[in-house]
């Protein structure tokens, strides 16, 4: 861990479980428009692509697909969930102890992630994890540059003040296999998080199954 001047962090499924309020979100959403709510395991599986392809995918699966109207939409989901984005949503076991000892240990952590920057900023201020990073980037801060594309990564990168050679990623899923891979920086998941494929089958440098696990995965990484 000691070659890691930064850490760079995915949000949902890494940090945070954040799928039961982004389910009330979109389910308030679809019964305004006459579609069937979503389970769980449902919502799960949409999350990862940022806000209007949740919405996108969520129409797709309740009856006709979104259309001309995914903005208004997205809107319309936005509204109901920032204000509202902490609900239920929890750090998973182990991350603020885990971002702290980070911290303590002079790495500069960044957030990279798919969902906007209000919500993502509202969830780690509501959750007492926002002092812990330097760089918050979520997809619509550079102009709706989303993972897998490196730009997102890169970007937070400069404002940490680092380079790809002194810095870790951590995420979930293949976007952020893809990003972190593009950018050149190694790429840890945590195992469980909001992926159709298996952690372990993406082509990760390493893949935890609890959070807590974090600190002996970098100091391993090549």
């Amino acid at each position: 861990m000691g070659r890691f001047k930064a850490v760079v962090f995915d949000l949902d499924g890494t940090l945070i479980d954040s799928a039961p309020d982004l389910r009330t979100a979109l389910n308030g959403l679809l019964a305004e428009h006459g579609r069937r709510p979503l389970t769980l395991d449902e919502v799960t599986a949409m999350i990862g692509d940022g806000a209007s392809k949740l919405v996108e995918r969520a129409f797709a699966a309740t009856g006709d697909a979104a259309g001309d109207d995914l903005v208004s939409l997205t809107e319309g989901f936005l509204a109901r969930y920032e204000g509202k984005a902490a609900v239920e949503t929890r750090p998973y076991p182990g991350v603020p102890e885990t971002l702290a000892g980070l911290v303590a240990d002079g790495i500069a952590l960044g957030i990279c992630t798919n969902k906007p920057e209000a919500p993502t900023r509202e969830i780690l201020r509501d959750l007492g994890l926002d002092d812990a990073f330097t760089a918050i980037y979520g997809g619509d801060t550079i102009g709706g540059v989303r993972k897998p594309d490196p730009r997102l990564v890169l970007a937070v990168l400069e404002a940490l003040g680092t380079v790809p050679e002194d810095a870790a990623f951590v995420g979930d899923n293949a976007n952020d296999v893809g990003a972190a891979r593009a950018a050149g920086l190694p790429i840890i998941l945590r195992a469980g998080g909001y992926t159709v494929v298996p952690a372990d089958e993406l082509g990760a440098d390493a893949v935890i199954a609890e959070f807590r696990e974090l600190p002996g995965a970098l100091e391993g990484l090549p």
